[in-house]
């Protein structure tokens, strides 16, 4: 009896000012999730935009701001998917994975992604809290991630702290084939 395959999860790459990255997300964990990320990847919502909070012992964070600080204009929010995607066996918020950023409210995620430089088991849903949406995860060019993390940071825009110096710009992403 043959066995089924592993579905192929779709990847990423990011060229970056810092270099480039290649991210696998996970469909069959957190679908809503997914289709929203790359769908932003299709309309080319990222190109331009920079990882304006990196918190070096933390995660970067990004896909929402351009070079001049202004908010991209984004859809609707997505459902939130963090217990579902767990209980479908995907990943925790651990250092390597791609989670959706958001605002207190769990369905308020759009654009903005995070990817953790740590293994953040505080992010992580239970059942007191819904957590963050972990929908991926770096396969190649973590190297560059942690560079990125590593750059020196202070105010900028209209952030108070935790804005690289010098700009950390997604130059493209593109779906793989």
């Amino acid at each position: 009896m043959a066995l089924a395959a592993e579905p192929v999860a779709p990847k990423v790459r990011f060229a970056t000012s810092e270099g480039d990255f290649v991210v696998e997300v996970y469909p069959d964990k957190a679908p809503k999730t997914v289709e929203n990320f790359l769908q932003y990847v299709k309309d080319k919502h990222y190109d331009g935009t920079i990882f304006h909070r990196v918190i070096n012992n933390f995660m970067v964070q990004g896909g929402g701001y351009d070079g001049a600080y202004a908010e991209k204009k984004t859809r609707a929010p997505v459902a939130h998917e963090g217990r579902e995607a767990l209980a479908r066996g995907g990943p925790k918020n651990v250092a390597g994975t791609l989670a959706m950023a958001r605002t207190n409210d769990p369905d308020s995620a759009t654009a903005q992604f995070f990817i953790n430089v740590k293994d953040n088991d505080f992010l992580n849903p239970s059942a007191l809290a819904p957590g963050y949406t972990v929908f991926g995860k770096v396969t190649s060019g973590m190297d560059v991630v942690n560079r990125i993390k590593s750059v020196p940071t202070g105010s900028g825009g209209p952030f108070p702290s935790d804005v690289p110096k010098t700009p950390v710009i997604i130059k493209s992403a593109t779906l793989l084939p």
